[in-house]
């Protein structure tokens, strides 16, 4: 199988001065303008379902098509996703940014007026067989009209939110990937290493080199956290005046309306999570046992236990197609062509965004998958969870309209972790004792990072808004405090609050995007009740692949339900919690086992 590194984005444009993109963007002005200048006068479409249906069969092929940005727009997305600090890419980006900024400008009216039809016609408009296509975006639009402002307010909010939001975050993580620091290399050798690489490196088996890895970043953080402190301020500042214009009762419920869900799940899926910190505890505390320490530095939360192996790219890639090819061909067809087509950026470089990522734009356009391979097992399992997130992408570009083309992200992790969890499980399956706790550690810091660091992490916002709507402004001081405290309510113990940990929150980007984290704890605990089902009956697969294709033409309770799954139901996220701690009870049993710790200094602390 040929195997390429890096993007092909050639689909898209063949260079960052391709002259199609003049032409290109000719077309979506025109095409969008044909659209605007139809509709804007009307109001017939708003009164009858039958125009209605005319109207919105046009504006799908619109979305479909064109957008507001095209193609231009995505290719830039991703150019700079590769390279953060090039000005040039910087630069085409804004244009593209601004250029469709103006036409979403001019076309949301189109939206916003649907939204607003009357109470009493809506029904009218829902019960309409030929809208049925079109049903659960109506819903949902009718759902969030009582939020929205009039035409000329969205307009103003809409330009304000790149100079008010988006240039303040980006200029935070511009900051942060131009940084290099001189440390330890794993081979023992010194050298510069850019900001993604030192962050890994704190995360190092050997411990004079994680220790030196995290002091380059603490000065690093120590360097940028006063920007950090007015960048912080300035994205709160700009929530709330959003917030109060738009009359939300708490700054979360936007979040849960985008998302489709209601935030009595949320808040029920927060307090278990919260109830069951002692897991985590558990977990922190014999992690520190099998590492020789007493207390674990907070940046030795993520150290791996254990020889966890070195997986190639094309080792992983192996991997990851066979698990996906015994759960069902179409998954592997589909990574094989992620793969052979250059849609997967493998390997990390200087100025690439860190982390990894999978991304779509028009249902009309290919998915890319970003990730930074450094041959770790970790790596293995995040190609499997972005290749997660792929999948999903395609099977919902087969059976949805534009309209109903993406997931909410109360959905969209659960594809991701189900992928993830089941190539996990595979490497344990030919693994000898010592590597299957090696492996059952690096599964259980997974789990913990994604059920209850996220769940700490909503708390942490929720007490960053409410500590900046009641004082005003709030210090690096004050930031770095509830960072920490709500760390260590869910670490305990066993995880130090080192000095410097309180501005690691200057990197991470999960607080700019407010409140969305929920969704890796809920949409993990999911996909473990999905996963237990395929194990009990592997033609379950078919349900599940049934889920991935709905995308966003029904609400996640509607969804899950047809799964038999309840997330109404509070006792459902207790279950699926317990899964978490009866993993860990089992690696504590194989730890003691292998005399690598005895139970009673578990519970030392």
């Amino acid at each position: 199988m040929k195997q390429k590194d890096t993007w092909n984005l050639t689909k898209l444009f063949k260079s960052d001065d391709d002259s199609e993109m003049e032409k290109k963007r000719k077309v979506i002005l025109e095409k969008s303008y044909a659209f605007i200048n139809k509709w804007k006068d009307r109001n017939d479409y708003l009164e009858d379902p039958k125009v209605l249906k005319q109207a919105l069969d046009e504006y799908e092929f619109w979305l479909r098509n064109y957008g507001s940005s095209g193609d231009e727009g995505y290719y830039f997305h991703l150019r700079t996703a590769q390279n953060q600090n090039d000005p040039k890419l910087k630069a085409k980006e804004n244009k593209i940014e601004e250029f469709s900024k103006k036409i979403g400008n001019d076309i949301q009216f189109f939206t916003l007026r649907i939204a607003r039809i009357p109470q009493q016609l809506q029904n009218k408009f829902l019960n309409y067989e030929d809208l049925a296509p079109y049903k659960h975006f109506l819903e949902k639009s009718f759902e969030e009209s009582k939020y929205l402002l009039s035409e000329p307010e969205e307009k103003i909010l809409n330009l304000k939110s790149t100079p008010a939001y988006r240039n303040w975050v980006k200029m935070t993580s511009g900051f942060l990937s131009k940084e290099e620091r001189e440390v330890i290399l794993e081979d023992g050798k010194k050298a510069l290493q850019p900001f993604e690489e030192i962050l890994k490196l704190t995360e190092s088996q050997n411990k004079k080199i994680r220790d030196k890895a995290a002091e380059a970043l603490n000065d690093i953080l120590r360097k940028h956290v006063d920007s950090a402190e007015q960048e912080i301020n300035s994205i709160l500042l700009n929530k709330k005046i959003d917030d109060e214009l738009r009359n939300v009762e708490r700054p979360d419920i936007i979040r849960h309306l985008e998302d489709d869900i209601d935030t009595e799940i949320v808040d029920h899926l927060l307090s278990t999570v919260s109830k069951h910190f002692n897991i985590a505890q558990r977990y922190y505390a014999l992690k520190a046992r099998l590492l020789g320490v007493k207390k674990l530095e907070y940046h030795e939360r993520n150290v791996e236990y254990g020889d966890g192996g070195v997986y190639s790219k094309e080792d992983s890639v192996k991997l990851v197609n066979k698990v996906l090819l015994d759960l069902d061909r179409e998954f592997s067809d589909i990574f094989l062509r992620f793969v052979e087509n250059g849609q997967i950026d493998f390997f990390p470089k200087k100025n690439k965004s860190g982390g990894a990522f999978c991304t779509h734009n028009l249902i009309s356009q290919p998915t890319y998958i970003l990730l930074n391979h450094t041959n770790k097992l970790r790596d293995v399992t995040t190609m499997a969870h972005e290749t997660g997130h792929g999948i999903n992408n395609e099977l919902m570009r087969k059976k949805q309209n534009a309209l109903h083309f993406g997931t909410p992200l109360s959905t969209a992790e659960v594809a991701s972790t189900f992928m993830e969890d089941f190539v996990l499980k595979e490497l344990v399956k030919e693994s000898n004792d010592e590597q299957k706790l090696a492996i059952m550690m690096m599964k259980l810091n997974s789990d913990v990072s994604t059920v209850f660091r996220q769940v700490a992490c909503y708390k942490f916002e929720q007490d960053l808004h409410k500590d900046f709507r009641e004082k005003g402004y709030l210090s690096k001081e004050e930031i770095g405090s509830l960072f920490q405290k709500n760390m260590a309510a869910y670490m305990g113990d066993a995880v130090e609050q080192s000095e410097g940990s309180e501005n690691w929150c200057v990197y991470w980007s999960h607080i700019r995007r407010f409140f969305y984290v929920y969704s890796y704890a809920s949409g993990l605990l999911i996909s473990k009740s999905l996963q237990k089902s395929v194990r009990d009956n592997p033609e379950f697969i078919n349900e599940v692949k049934e889920f991935l294709s709905t995308g966003l033409s029904d609400s996640p309770k509607n969804i899950f339900e047809k799964c038999r799954i309840d997330i109404a139901d509070k006792s459902f996220w207790n279950t699926e919690i317990n899964e978490v701690e009866e993993l860990l009870d089992e690696t504590e049993k194989l730890a003691k086992k292998l005399g690598k710790v005895w139970m009673e200094q578990l519970f030392a602390f």
